[in-house]
């Protein structure tokens, strides 16, 4: 009698629960996206902010990234099929489980730097065109 416990997946179950990653790591997700009857694959590279529900059949990933001084953060199934692979670009030292003040952080950053921009549009002298 055939065992009913047969588990059919596009995806390489044993390879995926083996990836290596922790919150903090800059990683790689190659997406799979589907344009008309074409598909192709698509990099996003992060950092990742949190790993949800261990090795489980439901895990999750959080990875952020800035694009233009917009925050993008998007949140990747570990088994799905449409995830082709991860690779981890760097490793780091992070003593938290979750990375979520980062997002704090970044905004920070960026109202700094605005205030530097804002001050030096104030400080320079407006030119007046000769008649």
């Amino acid at each position: 009698m055939p065992s009913l416990n047969v588990t059919i997946s596009p995806v390489d179950i044993k390879a995926r629960a083996e990836l290596d990653f922790r919150a903090g790591d800059t990683i790689r997700v190659f997406q799979k996206v589907k344009e008309g009857a074409k598909t192709r694959l698509q990099a996003f590279e992060g950092i990742v902010l949190s790993r949800n529900h261990g090795k489980e059949p439901g895990a999750t990933f959080t990875v952020r990234k800035v694009v233009g001084g917009i925050g993008v953060e998007r949140i990747f199934p570990l088994y799905s099929p449409d995830v082709d692979k991860v690779e981890v670009k760097s490793k780091s030292k992070f003593k938290r489980a979750k990375l979520f003040y980062i997002r704090d952080r970044a905004a920070r950053e960026i109202r700094r730097k605005m205030k530097s921009v804002h001050k030096q549009t104030k400080t320079e002298p407006k030119e007046i065109p000769a008649a």
